[in-house]
């Protein structure tokens, strides 16, 4: 049985509480995202290792490997757009009130330096407002190892009402 689509009675949603079921272990964190992968394959080519999730923060690294790798020993910056995308989609999932949705509406990113290690991305959405269809900005911060920043990122989710 799949718990990401179970709703917990304590949160009121799926991912959230899967996440906080799971994330006490390794192990844990890693089904969590290799479930999450499944829903959405893509983000499956970058590794991405869950550190931290709650409404509001999500932080998320991805391993320098094969994968992501770049031209000259870095890690290749689209790999690190996806890191960005995975991780303010997530924060939004799982900030939203239950009765709203979300979906991707465009990103923009800066690319400050190349990355020589593994990377983290940290997406805040401290919104609380949640009345109406609107555009919502999240921010996201990509750094490497050394506590560097590598990108700055603005995701534009779409958030409205769901359709009944």
């Amino acid at each position: 049985m799949n718990t990401l689509l179970m709703p917990s009675p304590d949160t009121g949603n799926p991912t959230l509480a899967d996440w906080q079921k799971r994330s006490p272990s390794r192990l844990g964190r890693w089904l969590f995202a290799r479930a999450l992968c499944r829903r959405q394959p893509y983000f499956r080519s970058i590794k991405p290792h869950f550190l931290e999730l709650r409404p509001a923060l999500c932080m998320v690294a991805m391993p320098k490997g094969r994968s992501t790798a770049g031209a000259g020993n870095t890690v290749h910056s689209l790999a690190i757009a996806t890191l960005c995308e995975l991780t303010a989609s997530t924060v939004t999932e799982v900030t939203l009130p239950p009765n709203m949705s979300w979906h991707s509406r465009g990103m923009t990113i800066e690319y400050l330096r190349q990355a020589e290690s593994d990377v983290t991305a940290t997406a805040r959405l401290d919104k609380t407002d949640w009345g109406e269809a609107q555009n919502v900005a999240v921010p996201v911060s990509a750094v490497d190892r050394n506590g560097r920043e590598v990108v700055r990122a603005v995701i534009t989710m779409r958030v409205e009402p769901k359709r009944t």
